[in-house]
């Protein structure tokens, strides 16, 4: 671990970078460049005396989860996002099409979306970033571990989680996710964690290894949908989907018809903010 030149590389990101760039509000005038070290450790989910201890070459070695977030506050590239691991005596993360690593061209338009829903997704219907009004609506999807990660597992896991859809609509979502499964599985291959996420899916419910077998491939994003809140009632919205360049992750952003009763609703939610932060 090079404490010198990781903490240099630290400072350095953070000075580059202003609080719109990651969606927070200018504030006060600054008497320093860049986001303040309690900004970044806010973002990154960290105390600011850990990350302090980082800028100031006293740290720990940071692990490789804590990398992950890091990269992500600081809005890394790839390339940057591997020299920081490599910096903290970690390998560079292998750059499978699952990669978690949230694509900074993404987040920059996610920070910029605060008046309606929108999360990023992985090519395996991972949820990796929300804002607070996807979380609103959707409950928050990050919060997840292991293979309940992924939005088909739990499709077919967990019959509580067809309950954000009518029930004339729900067949049609669950072939939506097995087709769009089909197409990472056949990106990434049999030993992949797509492969991984399948062969548990088989394994777990008839249901899921029926519309496997049709062999149907499709990505649907974009469409009209009708979502079911337990507070506010159904919603009816729009998705539509912006891709990376090589379609491993996904930003999916649901609006309401101006001056309809959803676009109430989705005010509503605002107000009422995610479950887990309402007193």
């Amino acid at each position: 671990m090079d404490r010198t030149a990781l903490a240099e590389f630290l400072r350095r990101r953070r000075e580059g970078l202003q609080p719109g760039d990651v969606g927070l509000p200018p504030g006060a005038r600054r008497r320093a460049p860049g986001l303040r070290r309690e900004e970044v450790a806010a973002l990154a989910a960290m105390s600011t005396d850990y990350y302090t201890r980082l800028e100031q070459r006293r740290g720990p070695q940071p692990s490789v989860q804590m990398l992950a977030s890091l990269a992500r506050a600081l809005r890394l590239t790839d390339q940057e996002r591997d020299y920081l691991f490599r910096l903290a005596g970690h390998n560079a993360p292998a750059r499978l099409a699952d990669a978690t690593h949230v694509a900074p061209a993404l987040l920059r338009v996610l920070d910029r979306l605060q008046d309606t829903p929108a999360l990023i997704l992985s090519n395996l219907g991972e949820a990796l970033v929300q804002n607070d009004l996807a979380k609103a609506l959707f409950g928050d999807r990050t919060s997840f571990t292991g293979l309940d990660r992924y939005d088909a597992y739990r499709w077919f896991t967990r019959p509580g989680e067809r309950d954000k859809y009518p029930a004339d609509d729900r067949d049609r979502q669950g072939r939506a996710l097995v087709s769009a499964l089909r197409v990472a599985y056949g990106a990434m291959g049999p030993a992949s964690r797509a492969g991984e996420l399948v062969a548990a899916l088989r394994r777990r419910s008839e249901e899921f290894a029926d519309l496997w077998d049709r062999h149907e491939v499709a990505k649907r994003f974009a469409d009209h949908k009708t979502l079911v809140h337990p507070e506010v009632g159904p919603i009816e919205l729009d998705c539509q989907v912006l891709f990376t360049e090589d379609e491993s992750q996904a930003l999916l952003v649901l609006t309401a018809e101006p001056r309809s009763e959803a676009e109430e609703k989705l005010r509503l939610l605002a107000v009422l903010g995610p479950a887990g932060t309402r007193p």
